[in-house]
């Protein structure tokens, strides 16, 4: 039975609009982009009442539109629902055992960040086995903007979605060299983009430093963040940065392919 068989002519028009949004967006959830017409299609109604459902849909960020006429794709409230129910059990499975062989081989802490609103939270944390480390970050939050981990994330976010994740452009430190000015904040995650990776000096910690690289899912959304965390004394120049930027490149690659189904 197809899931419109369900309305009748006694169900209220509130109710009646309900079901078809929430339809809407378990269409978007499992195939990851729809477009109008197959939104009519599948609940066998006018091209004119799916526009106004994904309209809904958008206005809540369900979903998202980045060309006009064209498809509509997972928004960031459908995303951070499905992360919020599913994203740290499977993201530690996945990521698991790919970090634990990177602090092997890089023989430093590495961990794995989600994101949750303005903050960072590591989700997985595996240290080196230097007598000179830092200890597990499992469990810290860190503002977005103030580490390597966030702002990989930030960077491969939509620039709407950034400014609707730090809203106020106020943004917090978690040391006094965080990166807190907006305009500061912009114009780095430019050169992540363009570079691939994020590093922090002493923005979290002010003994520490870090290099991030997004995981990407399917959809184009970064699930999260691959981090590997040195001693300041190990990583004083961007030349340093570089070098680990290289060796942590191909775990993050591992981890992204793993979550979108491949082994």
């Amino acid at each position: 039975m197809r899931d419109t068989d369900r309305l009748t002519p006694s169900t209220p028009p509130i109710l009646v609009s309900a079901e078809r949004v929430l339809q809407v967006v378990r269409m978007v959830g499992n195939r990851g982009t729809v477009t109008v017409a197959e939104v009519a299609r599948e609940l066998t109604t006018s091209t004119s009442t799916a526009h106004r459902l994904l309209a809904a849909c958008r206005a809540q960020d369900f979903v998202r539109q980045d060309v006009v006429g064209g498809a509509y794709v997972m928004g960031a409230a459908l995303h951070e629902l499905s992360l919020g129910a599913t994203s740290a059990v499977q993201l530690r499975e996945a990521a698991g055992s790919v970090l634990r062989r990177a602090a092997q081989i890089l023989d430093e802490t590495v961990g794995f960040v989600v994101a949750e609103g303005r903050d960072g939270r590591y989700v997985e944390s595996v240290e080196g086995h230097r007598s000179v480390r830092i200890t597990s970050l499992l469990g810290r939050h860190v503002p977005l903007n103030s580490f390597a981990g966030g702002r990989a994330i930030l960077a491969a976010l939509p620039p709407d979605e950034v400014e609707r994740r730090l809203t106020s452009r106020i943004l917090p430190g978690a040391t006094p060299r965080s990166m807190t000015d907006w305009e500061d904040l912009t114009a780095e995650l430019e050169r992540i983009r363009a570079r691939g990776w994020a590093v922090d000096f002493a923005e979290a910690d002010l003994e520490a430093g870090s290099v991030a690289v997004a995981v990407i899912d399917s959809s184009g959304w970064p699930r999260g963040a691959v981090t590997v965390n040195v001693p300041l004394s190990r990583m004083t120049a961007k030349p340093e940065a570089v070098a680990l930027a290289r060796e942590l490149t191909p775990f993050a690659t591992t981890i992204q392919r793993r979550i979108r189904g491949g082994s």
